[in-house]
């Protein structure tokens, strides 16, 4: 069968004394063989190379192999010789092979077999190990042969198996140390957010701190200020009280009694305004609701600020007042018209107007006390309702700058608020929105 077999590639070469030289480009050979003992000349080429060969008919059958390939799969060369090529493949893989290898056949081209799948090979004693599997089909006469170069891999695929081991422990690593890593900075920005939260707050506990020393350092000054001038005035009419001691100088001795009536009701009012700082700090201030008409407080506020109206110096009276009644805080709400109106009395020039307005609506009342004064300092009306804050134009002016935090407070704790605006050297518009039923 073999005596006219045309091997194609180089790999050796027939000369006239039927010598065989050998040609180093492997994997393949060619030559034209005129032999008749087709064994020995098939040992020849294939004994000295390394992979397993054997080669297949049409049919699937072993016509030849080489003793490597037998070694490989543990049969003697005859158990393989004519025998089924099944016998060398994994049973799960049989039936795909022989759809594998008819397709193979009509496309005759040397390749390599189960390119991107894993091939098995099977021992004689049923244990299977990879293999990979060169195909070179040719034609001897008219029938068609396969020939393949088995190639055990098991060392490579150990090799590969132990590398994806190995890239998996790297990988496990990576993603432990990586994990800890994740740890360790969220712990550290936990801690480094703690720090900057005690900074924070130690931050603002010294700037409390120095507010606070600051406004006890203003509010002693302030206080020793405002208590000092009417003392002196008192000192002065008590002294001078001993001195009119006649009859007919009664009206004189009046004037000074006045005098010393005005500045102690002027100290009795800065101490409840500081009693007032104290209750609304603590929560001790307690609010009586009742229902009364608002000209009964409007009356008693300018009966008071009449008093201490500068020459020439006039109050508007509000227009139909009479009909409005409110249930509110009454001491609440004479206390912070009566500060509102002695404010623009105070802060306003003689011969000016204090105007009081009232407007009504279903919900809430809002009273407007406007002056013709100095007016706030743009700058500094963000801070009108701090306590003791008192604009630089009104320094020389008496004061002690909590009235307007106070009668804030006051009216935000029962439901309503205080706003204004102001221009400098040209007056204030102070209003004050009250609900008509707390």
């Amino acid at each position: 069968m073999f005596s006219d077999i045309k091997l194609y590639q180089p790999f050796w070469q027939y000369n006239d004394n039927y010598q065989f030289n050998y040609c180093l480009e492997k994997p393949y050979f060619w030559a034209v063989v005129y032999y008749d003992n087709k064994q020995q000349i098939f040992n020849i080429l294939t004994e000295a190379i390394s992979e397993g060969i054997v080669i297949v008919n049409k049919e699937q059958q072993m016509v030849a192999v080489n003793e490597t390939l037998s070694q490989l799969f543990g049969y003697k060369k005859e158990e393989l010789t004519d025998g089924s090529l099944h016998m060398l493949i994994p049973k799960k893989a049989q039936d795909t092979h022989v759809k594998q290898v008819g397709e193979f056949l009509k496309n005759s081209e040397k390749r390599i077999m189960g390119q991107g799948r894993e091939l098995f090979g099977i021992r004689k004693d049923g244990s299977l190990f990879p293999v990979e599997v060169g195909l070179k089909p040719f034609t001897a006469g008219e029938e068609q042969f396969v020939m393949a170069m088995v190639i055990d891999i098991s060392l490579r695929k150990a090799q590969e198996q132990e590398m994806r081991d190995l890239n998996a422990q790297l990988e496990r690593m990576v993603n432990e140390r990586t994990t800890a890593l994740q740890q360790g900075i969220k712990k550290l920005e936990k801690e480094i957010e703690r720090r900057k939260e005690a900074e924070n707050k130690i931050k603002e506990a010294l700037r409390k701190e120095r507010e606070l020393n600051d406004l006890k350092t203003k509010f002693l000054s302030l206080v020793s200020h405002e208590f000092k001038t009417p003392l002196s005035g008192i000192m002065t009419s008590s002294t001078l009280i001993g001195k009119y001691v006649k009859e007919d100088q009664q009206d004189k001795r009046q004037k000074h009694i006045n005098t010393i009536t005005g500045k102690v009701k002027y100290l009795n009012n800065i101490l409840d305004d500081f009693l007032s700082v104290e209750r609304l700090e603590t929560g001790k201030v307690n609010y009586k609701l009742n229902t009364f008409p608002l000209s009964k407080v409007i009356n008693e506020v300018i009966y008071n600020a009449n008093m201490l109206l500068k020459e020439g110096q006039l109050i508007n009276y509000p227009e139909k007042i009479d009909e409005i009644e409110l249930k509110f805080d009454e001491k609440v709400l004479e206390l912070v018209l009566t500060n509102l109106v002695n404010n623009a009395i105070k802060y306003s020039p003689e011969h000016t107007v204090i105007d009081i307005s009232v407007v009504s609506s279903e919900k809430e009342l809002e009273i407007v006390i406007s002056d013709e004064g100095i007016g706030i300092p743009k700058k500094e009306q963000k801070f009108i309702f701090n306590r003791y804050f008192r604009a630089e134009n009104a320094l020389l002016n008496q004061g002690t700058g909590i009235g307007l935090n106070i009668a804030k407070s006051h009216l935000e704790n029962l439901g309503g608020d205080i706003t204004f605006e102001s221009v400098e050297n040209r007056g204030s518009s102070f209003k004050v929105f009250v609900p008509i039923s707390t």
